[in-house]
């Protein structure tokens, strides 16, 4: 039983072995808590002032636009310079931005049009910063340890979001909107300070210069390998579809009152975060591709769920629910990902990554404000939207076989033979 329970449980060896892995996974954690208490904060704001679920819907796209080409901007520099400064610098304008909204809120009529304008300043700085920090990560760890890598890396959000959420429907229901935004703000502080700490993390040898050609390159190499492209596809459909966040704070309306908003933001994250603890038996599945499939169909079982329910007590069950499939198909996503990318290539096609799991969301919020305001109402965005969910994983899995048949080892075997030729060539140019 004991020699179970280490099989499933979660393994912590990153953590242990890593001094920069341990200060990047302390500060991400930190200023995730501040980050989705103003990511609570900025829809209901937006929802306080124009009371319309499509004009929520459309920060998703005020945030899409800029993601468009910082995502690209951001993953060649991060193959071109010290990823750790890129990060860094990126985190002090993040809580520039923060400022901007707590200063905002101050005014006795806060303008609409400032949040609108944070979300794209924010959306056009992680497009710099999350390239650079996804392609970090693997350099500060062995390659063996990744699957438990991205275990704990998701964990940390999933404590973030578990708590932050659920405390800003707290805060919001209770105390003037500048606080939660100054507690934000704060929470950069330690960020900042850990990612200092961390050492440098050089780009690899003879590294592509930024340029519209290095991106192209990232480009055609995504297109060379359809099973990484499947990856892609597969998160679209089920944020594109299976994500109605913008609904959340109409939702709660119906169900209780803002004091349960944050408790339908947090829900997903208990499902994610019971499915992390229980993550140390994917370090032995090799089908990863067939796993992305299955848990993306789930995900969209679980909205189907929320759409129908008319209770709080089901609708967080499902919400769970769906989080925990996301949370399995998130991390056999990142694991296809680290495990068999190229080091030279890591940074650029972390930003084709951003592109895929952020533009589905952001749309989707789009999709299911726009839904909501026809005759199907918020519950029927929500549960029509899963049903195209769960449609689109089968359709996908019929189109890409390769993604279906795709096995980890042979991923794995190809990174090592793509990194040795590369390193051959930059000590021959050199």
């Amino acid at each position: 039983m004991t020699s179970g329970k280490r099989r499933l449980g979660l393994d912590l060896t990153p953590l242990r072995t890593s001094r920069d892995f341990r200060l990047v996974f302390t500060g991400g954690v930190v200023t995730a808590f501040g980050s989705f208490i103003s990511y609570v904060t900025i829809p209901f704001q937006v929802a306080q002032l124009t009371d319309d679920p499509l004009m929520v819907g459309l920060i998703g796209v005020c945030e899409l636009a800029p993601l468009l080409i910082m995502a690209f901007v951001g993953g060649a520099l991060a193959d071109y310079i010290d990823r750790r400064l890129l990060v860094r610098g990126s985190e002090a304008a993040l809580a520039a931005i923060a400022g901007l909204l707590l200063f905002n809120s101050l005014s006795d009529t806060p303008h609409l049009w400032l949040l609108y304008v944070a979300a794209f300043l924010t959306a056009a700085v992680a497009g710099l910063q999350r390239p650079a920090l996804e392609a970090m990560v693997p350099r500060l760890v062995k390659p063996e340890e990744l699957p438990a890598t991205m275990a704990l890396q998701s964990l940390g959000m999933q404590f973030a979001q578990l708590l932050g959420m659920p405390l800003a429907g707290v805060l919001v229901a209770s105390f003037d909107l500048a606080w939660v935004y100054a507690f934000d703000l704060c929470t950069y502080a330690v960020s900042l300070i850990c990612l200092t700490l961390v050492k440098a993390v050089p780009p690899p040898p003879a590294a592509d210069r930024p340029s519209l050609s290095s991106v192209v390159t990232g480009l055609r190499y995504a297109r060379s390998r359809p099973e990484l492209l499947g990856t892609y596809l597969v998160d679209i459909n089920a944020m594109f579809f299976g994500m109605p966040s913008a609904l959340y704070p109409f939702l709660a309306t119906k169900l209780g009152g803002p004091q349960v908003l944050g408790l339908l933001y947090a829900a997903p994250a208990v499902g994610s975060l019971l499915a992390t603890f229980g993550s140390g038996w994917t370090s032995r599945v090799h089908r990863h591709g067939l796993m992305v499939l299955i848990a993306s169909a789930f995900w969209g079982v679980g909205i189907i769920g929320v759409g129908l329910s008319g209770t709080l007590w089901l609708t967080l069950l499902c919400l769970a629910f769906a989080g925990a499939a996301d949370m399995i198909s998130g991390i056999f996503r990142m694991i296809i990902w680290n495990q068999t990318i190229p080091d030279h290539l890591r940074g650029r096609l972390a930003g084709i990554e951003m592109l895929s799991y952020t533009t589905g969301p952001l749309l989707g919020q789009l999709r299911s404000g726009a839904m909501a305001r026809t005759s199907l109402g918020i519950g029927g965005s929500i549960w029509v939207g899963g049903v195209l969910c769960v449609a689109g994983a089968v359709a996908l899995a019929a189109a890409l076989p390769s993604l279906v048949r795709y096995d980890g080892k042979d991923g794995m075997a190809l990174k090592k033979a793509a990194d040795e030729k590369w390193a051959a060539d930059a000590a021959q140019r050199s």
